[in-house]
């Protein structure tokens, strides 16, 4: 092994810089999974988003994380010039050995380049489009310059961090589930009158762009038709912000259906997901942790960005194909939304149902062969 990996693998104090939102870090955890495995013995370090660090008790991975907002990146409250000193300051009294920057491939990983190499850490590895000179002790030049033909984000940083030699043999998304979210979530769909044994779908007509939204009224009428033809109790998630568009969506159903908006923590959360037989969602973070548990998905696809379907699990992507698609923006830049509002609330239901048909088969043919 040349020595300047050599370098890499003593490393023993690491920081994973992933500065965007919780699906993003999600959709980094093999590549996160991947320097744990080669570096078992290291401290490895999260600088994280606040929305990431909420993943913190769910990273096994990960020793410990620190929150930041980065003013490079979007946030509502972007960290000050002070906060960012100080920031730096503490990152230099840690003495990392070395440094990976997660980026998308529409960032640019040079602010925080910058300020691992002011903090004194030796070893910098991330992708970049422009030359970095010496900001960047490991460059990786950035291939994912066309979005049409940029490779899955999982993909994009399990290749960043092979370039220095680590690798894992399961790519699959990871999230550690408490037993305790397990035994709150069942607690609560005993209150809400599910008998034990029911099964149920999970439902999330929220995203934090509105561009990345089918209309609420359409996930009604999907969830109603789900319902009614699987037997499956159909409950719906979001946050206490979401609870209009659920509220929405509760008001074009004919059957039943339970609503757990606002009420629940994301351990909770992913605890429903998990027990689900399917999750019906925009493209969002839900989807993820879909991914990482196992739940098959039904993904209403926005065309803002072709690296973010569903990894390693089984799904369907709905979408209408457009000329406007990999548009990246937050809001409909066409105004029509056809991209989404071309997909039917009957397509919908017919891609869940699939779905939970192809579960049964296996499960079918999982019995056979233990038999």
């Amino acid at each position: 092994m040349p020595d300047h990996l050599q370098r890499w693998h003593r490393a023993r104090r690491v920081l994973a810089v992933r500065l965007d939102n919780l699906g993003d870090v999600l959709m980094t955890t093999p590549a996160l999974a991947a320097l744990r495995q080669a570096l078992p013995q290291a401290e490895l370090t999260l600088l994280a988003s606040p929305y990431g660090a909420h993943l913190q008790p769910h990273l096994a991975m990960v020793d410990r994380v620190i929150p930041h907002r980065a003013s490079w990146l979007k946030h509502d409250h972007p960290a000050t010039a002070v906060e960012e000193a100080a920031l730096m300051q503490r990152l230099a009294a840690e003495s990392f050995d070395a440094a990976v920057i997660f980026t998308v491939c529409t960032q640019s990983a040079l602010p925080a380049a910058l300020m691992c190499r002011l903090a004194g850490i030796p070893l910098r590895l991330a992708h970049s489009r422009e030359n970095p000179y010496s900001l960047l002790s490991d460059w990786v030049p950035d291939p994912d310059v066309d979005i049409a033909h940029a490779r899955h984000e999982v993909r994009r940083q399990l290749d960043l961090v092979a370039t220095v030699g680590f690798s894992t043999p399961d790519e699959r998304l990871r999230f550690a589930l408490p037993e305790v979210d397990r035994e709150t979530v069942a607690s609560r769909l005993r209150h809400a009158g599910l008998p034990p044994g029911a099964n149920w779908i999970v439902v999330h007509p929220g995203a934090t762009a509105a561009s990345r939204r089918y209309p609420a009224e359409r996930f009604g009428v999907a969830a109603d038709a789900i319902g009614h033809d699987s037997g499956c109790t159909v409950i719906f998630t979001g946050d206490a912000s979401e609870q209009p568009l659920v509220a929405e969506a509760m008001r074009a159903m004919r059957g039943p259906a339970l609503s757990f908006a606002g009420m629940l923590t994301l351990g909770e959360l992913a605890a429903l997901i998990a027990g689900a037989r399917l999750l019906v969602s925009n493209n969002s973070g839900p989807v993820h942790l879909a991914a990482a548990l196992g739940t098959p998905v039904v993904d209403l696809y926005a065309l803002t960005n072709p690296q973010h379907t569903p990894w390693k699990v089984p799904h369907r992507v709905l979408y209408q194909d457009v000329p406007c698609r990999n548009c990246l923006k937050s809001v409909c830049p066409e105004v029509h939304h056809r991209c989404l509002l071309d997909v039917t609330p009957q397509a919908v239901a017919q891609a869940a149902l699939e779905l939970l048909a192809e579960q049964d088969a296996h499960r079918r043919i999982v019995q056979v062969m233990e038999a």
